[in-house]
């Protein structure tokens, strides 16, 4: 009995002094937490004013995705025998000088992917590799300050495939306006005035015209997360078959130095570009197709992989 008393005592003694000790130690915890945040505040305050500081501010980021796969008799599925494999890869590139006076943003997007199947119980299909997203877009923004928050602008924007039909179709924006940056990270860019030039074989569908250019760019990095978002708006004074308009949107969480996960999204609408498609290159082309006739689809796509970033 003696015995029992005391194991259950000292039971009792231990789980008092552990219990204890997790609060002494979560007390010690909670000022240190507070501190971390006091300095992580003063990490960004003084990043937000070296963000300011005239200057060329030079980087990039991006992502790498792919996988491969192989199926010997997966009869659960219609190839039951096939190997199919992916890749793509984002890249965001920008070199912005910042004066008292003026500015020049100048950046540029390129999102590429390829994707395989290969049915090995059909020997004449396709087994190479075949471009599945190509999106090219570079951009110059220049602007003469007005205050710290406008700007008197001109853009210069160029859109495109690159894998293929290389400027079939490409488009160039050329225009003048105004810049607001709100703040630091955002930049909307309103240019009443601007020409969509529209390059392409198939000139009975797409038609450049004038109208009204809307940019909007922001990039902030919070911690281990970096983001950036832009959506290029043209908005014909033409027709409005003639506008378009492309948002794309890249996330980076780090894990180690300069890798990390990395996430791309991106939509666009463009009728013209629809119209030719249905066209000339649906499965089926419908050459009667026009502009009345069509359902304008939305354009999408993503990209999961490791990121990057210098």
């Amino acid at each position: 009995m003696k015995k029992l008393l005391f194991i259950a005592l000292s039971f009792f003694v231990v789980s008092m002094v552990s219990a204890q000790t997790e609060e002494e130690l979560k007390a010690q915890i909670a000022p240190k937490k507070d501190s971390i945040a006091a300095i992580q505040s003063r990490v960004n305050a003084l990043q937000k004013q070296l963000d300011a500081l005239p200057g060329w501010k030079i980087g990039a980021f991006g992502t790498i995705g792919g996988s491969i796969s192989q199926f010997n008799n997966w009869f659960a599925q219609g190839i039951p025998n096939n190997s199919s494999g992916n890749i793509g890869f984002t890249v965001n590139t920008f070199a912005n000088l910042q004066e008292k006076k003026f500015f020049w943003r100048n950046a540029a997007n390129v999102n590429l992917s390829w994707v395989k199947l290969d049915d090995k119980d059909d020997p004449t299909d396709d087994d190479s590799f075949r471009q599945a997203t190509d999106v090219f877009n570079i951009s110059s923004l220049y602007g003469r300050k007005l205050s710290e928050k406008f700007a008197i602008s001109g853009l210069v924007e160029y859109r495109t495939t690159i894998l293929s039909n290389f400027n079939d179709p490409g488009y160039l924006d050329l225009g003048v306006g105004a810049t607001w940056t709100p703040i630091s990270d955002l930049v909307v860019v309103m240019h009443p005035l601007n020409y969509n030039f529209v390059f392409s074989n198939e000139d009975t569908i797409f038609e450049s015209s004038m109208g009204a250019k809307i940019l909007a760019d922001y990039t902030k990095q919070i911690g281990a997360v970096s983001f950036k978002s832009n959506l290029s708006l043209f908005q014909s004074y033409k027709s409005n078959d003639l506008s378009n308009w492309t948002w794309t949107n890249s996330f980076s969480y780090k894990l180690w130095k300069m890798i990390g996960v990395g996430f791309d999204f991106g939509l666009r609408n463009n009728k013209q570009e629809t119209l030719n498609y249905i066209v000339n290159n649906a499965p089926t082309p419908n050459p009667d197709a026009t502009f009345d006739t069509i359902d304008n689809e939305l354009q999408t796509y993503w990209t999961l992989g490791l990121s990057y970033k210098f």
